[in-house]
C-alpha cells in the first residue's frame, strides 16, 4: 500500500508540537525546582515551628496538671484522708503525669512528622514514596509551578501519542520500522513511564533532568535522524515486527529513565563524598533540591527491574524471528551480539544491587555501562556497521 503522505504530514506537525510542549514543561519543572521547592520547604518548616510550639505546649499543660494534683493530694493529707486515699491519690498523680507525657510525646511527635514532610519535599534527603492522599490533591499542593509542569507533560504526552499513532496509520504498519521511528516512539515510553514515576512517588524535582533529557532525544530525532515516511523492507515485512521491535521500544524507554535517575544518583553521592571527606562545602543549593542518593538508588533499581523482562523478551523474539527470516536463531550479527551484551550488562546490575557488597556507585556503573552499550547499538552499530539488521534507513 502506497503511503498517506497527509498523514504523514499531521504525524510531523503534532511530533512539533509535542517537542515544544514538552520544552515549555521542562521551564516550568525548572520553574518548582528553583522557586517552587524552596517556597514549599520554608512553608513547611514554619509548620515545624508551629508543631514544636505546640508540643512544648503540652509539656506545660502536663506540669500544670501535675501541679494540680499535687495540691490535691495536700488538700486530702489535710482534711484527714487516709493512707488509701492518699496512695490513691498519688496513683492519680502518676496516672495523670503519664497521660501528660504522653501528650506531649504525641505533640512532640507530630513536630517530627512535620519536619520529615518538610525534608521529603524540600530538601536534600528527601524521600520518594508514594502517599496516602490523591494525586490530584498531590499535584494542587504542590503549587503552580508543578501543575503547570504536569499539565503540559500530559498535553504533551498527548500530542506525541497522536504523532506516534498517525506515523503507523500514514504507512499501514507499526511506526517503528527505522531509527527515526524508534526513538519517537521510544521518547513517547520514556515521557509517559516517566509521568507515572512522577505521580506515584511525587517526583517533581526529577522532571526537569528526565523530561529534559526526552527533549533532547527527540530534538535528535527531528533533526539528525529524520526519515520521511516510506514502505518497510521486505526483510522487515513481517508480523514479528509489532512483537519484537515493541518490546526493545518499551525496553529501551523504561531505560532511558532508569539511565538520567542513574547519572543523577552518581552526581550526588559524588558530592556527599566530598563533603565527607571535606573537599566540598555543605549546603548545595542545587544538589539539596534532588531526592536523597538513597532514593534515587532504589528508584533507579526498581525502573530497571519493571524495564529487564521486557528487554529480555524481546530479545528471545527476536531470535525466533531470525529462525523464519533467516534460518538460525542467532548468528552473532553486530546488533545481535550488541543486544546481548546489553542484556548481560543489565543482568549483571540487577544481581550486584542485590549483593550487599555492590550497591551505590559500582553497581549503577554497570547499570549505565549497559545504557551505552544499548545507545551504541542503536546509533552505531545499526547505522554504521553493515549487517542483518542494518535498516536504520539514515542516510
Amino acid at each position: 500500500m502506497s503511503v498517506n503522505l497527509g498523514l504523514a504530514q499531521v504525524s510531523g506537525d503534532f511530533l512539533i508540537a509535542a517537542l515544544v510542549i514538552y520544552s515549555l514543561a521542562v521551564l516550568a519543572f525548572a520553574g518548582d525546582f528553583a522557586f517552587g521547592r524552596p517556597r514549599r520547604a520554608a512553608a513547611r518548616a514554619t509548620g515545624l515551628d508551629v508543631g514544636a510550639g505546640r508540643a512544648a505546649g503540652a509539656v506545660e499543660l502536663a506540669a500544670v496538671g501535675a501541679g494540680s494534683a499535687a495540691v490535691a493530694k495536700g488538700a486530702a493529707a489535710k482534711g484527714g484522708a487516709a493512707v488509701a486515699e492518699g496512695a490513691a491519690a498519688t496513683g492519680g498523680t502518676a496516672v495523670a503525669g503519664d497521660d501528660a507525657g504522653a501528650g506531649a510525646a504525641g505533640g512532640t511527635g507530630a513536630a517530627a512528622g512535620t519536619g520529615g514532610g518538610a525534608g521529603a519535599a524540600g530538601g536534600s534527603g528527601g524521600v520518594l514514596s508514594a502517599r496516602q492522599e490523591s494525586a490530584f490533591r498531590a499535584i494542587w499542593q504542590a503549587g503552580p509551578w508543578v501543575q503547570a509542569a504536569v499539565t503540559l507533560s500530559a498535553v504533551g504526552i498527548l500530542a506525541h501519542l497522536v504523532a506516534v499513532i498517525t506515523r503507523g496509520f500514514a504507512v499501514h504498519r507499526a511506526p517503528w520500522g527505522n531509527m527515526y521511528e524508534f526513538v519517537t516512539a521510544l521518547t513517547c515510553v520514556a515521557a509517559i513511564f516517566f509521568c507515572y514515576v512522577l505521580v506515584r512517588y511525587r517526583a517533581w524535582a526529577l522532571g526537569v533532568f528526565v523530561m529534559g533529557s526526552v527533549v533532547l532525544a527527540l530534538g535528535l530525532a527531528e533533526t539528525v535522524i529524520y526519515t520521511a515516511a516510506g514502505p518497510l523492507v521486505p526483510a522487515l515485512q513481517s508480523y514479528w515486527l509489532s512483537i519484537h521491535v515493541t518490546a526493545m521500544t518499551l525496553a529501551t524507554g523504561i531505560f532511558f529513565v532508569a539511565a538520567v535517575l542513574g547519572i543523577m544518583y552518581l552526581v550526588t553521592e559524588r558530592y556527599r563524598s566530598r563533603v565527607a571527606a571535606g573537599k566540598a562545602q555543605p549546603g548545595n543549593g542545587l544538589l539539596a533540591r534532588i531526592p536523597a542518593s538513597a532514593q534515587l538508588d532504589k528508584l533507579t533499581y526498581r525502573t530497571v527491574v519493571f524495564g529487564f523482562p521486557v528487554w529480555t523478551f524481546g530479545v528471545i523474539a527476536g531470535a525466533i524471528w531470525a529462525d523464519q527470516a533467516w534460518g538460525r536463531y542467532w548468528g552473532w550479527d553486530p546488533v545481535e551480539t550488541w543486544g546481548f551484551i546489553t542484556w548481560v550488562l543489565y543482568a549483571t546490575y540487577l544481581h550486584a544491587r542485590a549483593t550487599a557488597g555492590w550497591r551505590g556507585r559500582r553497581a549503577h556503573y554497570i547499570q549505565l555501562l549497559g545504557f551505552a552499550s544499548l545507545t551504541i547499538n542503536m546509533l552505531v552499530v545499526q547505522v554504521f556497521i553493515t549487517g542483518m539488521h542494518s535498516y536504520a534507513g539514515v542516510s
